[in-house]
């Protein structure tokens, strides 16, 4: 089997021998078609099997777009740029994109660069993968299109900055950086520090960008007010002056201060019990007084005028006219002891003390009939209660008046 193979590639081989100008001109053939479709697959990217569809692409400027560039979804190249046309408003961008590559629509566009020498592209960055996705005759706006800044408005802003830059403070700081050995060192530092500047800038740029037109709102507010600041610089500086003069008051008052603070603490400890006492008697006072708010709102209504008013209309008619009440008040008896009223003892106060009376005629605005909350039954004294009883004697402290019967002994005694 080997031997037979073996004559038949050498027949061959003599056979292409003995035409070797026809096997020369197919090779050479063959060559072409091979390098020609090569150079159009792969160099030109020529498809003719695949299909695609056409987008129109809004650019404010070209941003340095040539034709057939290409078009890229973040970074991977899927179609090119057909042409490019002008518009009143800036630029269409005609593409041609695969139709095995779906785009969203609100996808952002940016005409970015492969290096610094150029070589631009329209690059697709999608935020997500949800539809609608683009189709046949699609238009992006201009709105999610953007371009890199041309290269005259970038000259034109570093001849800005070179323009506020001092000479003779980049000398001086020149001269400042080579006193030492560290100076290299140092403007490595500023240099690095400006880049982490920069970089966290960046990461809040929408919150910088606001700063700044805020801060030059603030600049030309300043500008605006400048002679009121300074009638204000002016009014401050004639404060401070009196406050000056007066520095030996101050000085007085601020030495004097800690005796007084020391003599008010003392004050207040001196009469800590009697203020605990007072203040529980307030808090008592506090609840009774919120448990009666009704009744105190209809003793006090607030539909009266004032007794101008009320005088006024007494006369009319050509006359005075009054309404007499003849018929005798109620009084109520408690029940409680009955002291002398001209007595000078000072008497603790009877903790019971209700009207035994249920008519609901007597007394209307007493306590008895006071509007209460449900559930309440303090309207009379507790079962079994003592009426007698009297409320703990009041505390006596350093600066308690004795009060004997008829009254503390005065200092001089009144002329007869």
């Amino acid at each position: 089997m080997i031997d037979a193979m073996s004559r038949r590639v050498v027949h061959v081989v003599q056979a292409c021998h003995r035409r070797r100008t026809w096997v020369s001109g197919i090779a050479l053939a063959l060559t072409f078609a091979i390098a020609t479709a090569y150079l159009v697959i792969g160099a030109l990217r020529v498809n003719p099997l695949s299909s695609s569809y056409r987008v129109t692409i809004q650019l404010p400027d070209s941003g340095g777009l040539l034709e057939n560039l290409d078009v890229a979804v973040r970074g991977v190249r899927v179609g090119r740029i057909d042409s490019l046309i002008i518009t009143p408003g800036g630029v269409n961008a005609l593409a041609t994109i695969g139709t095995d590559v779906k785009i969203p629509a609100s996808s952002a566009v940016r005409v970015s660069g492969l290096s610094a020498a150029g070589e631009q592209y329209i690059d697709f960055r999608p935020a997500s993968e949800s539809g609608p996705y683009l189709r046949d005759g699609s238009v992006i706006g201009v709105h999610q299109a953007t371009t890199p800044i041309p290269l005259n408005q970038l000259l034109a802003d570093a001849d800005g900055v070179l323009a506020q830059t001092d000479p003779t403070k980049l000398e001086l700081i020149k001269r400042e950086l080579s006193l030492s050995n560290e100076g290299p060192q140092k403007l490595a530092d500023i240099v690095d520090g400006g880049v982490f500047l920069l970089s966290t800038l960046d990461s809040v740029l929408p919150q910088t960008v606001s700063a700044l037109k805020t801060s030059r709102i603030v600049l030309g507010t300043l500008t605006d007010v400048n002679p009121g600041l300074a009638a204000t610089s002016q009014n401050v500086s004639r404060v401070l002056a009196g406050v000056n003069a007066m520095d030996g008051g101050y000085r007085k008052l601020v030495a004097r201060t800690p005796q007084l603070l020391s003599s008010v603490d003392h004050l207040f400890d001196d009469n800590s019990d009697t203020m605990v006492s007072l203040l529980a008697n307030l808090a008592s006072t506090s609840q009774l007084l919120y448990v009666r708010v009704p009744a105190l709102n209809a003793l006090f209504p607030d539909y009266r005028g004032s007794t101008l008013d009320a005088l006024a209309s007494t006369m009319h008619d050509h006359g005075f006219w009054a309404t007499a009440d003849p018929y005798p008040r109620y009084t109520c008896d408690y029940g409680t002891p009955r002291r002398v009223p001209s007595s000078a003892d000072y008497p603790e106060a009877f903790v019971n003390t209700y009207c035994r009376d249920d008519d609901p005629e007597v007394l209307i605005r007493g306590a008895k009939n006071a509007p209460r909350p449900a559930g309440d039954d303090t309207a009379g004294p507790p079962p079994g209660a003592d009426l007698g009883r009297m409320t703990d004697p009041t505390p006596k402290g350093r600066f308690t008046i004795p009060t004997p019967y008829g009254g503390p002994v005065l200092p001089i005694e009144p002329p007869s």
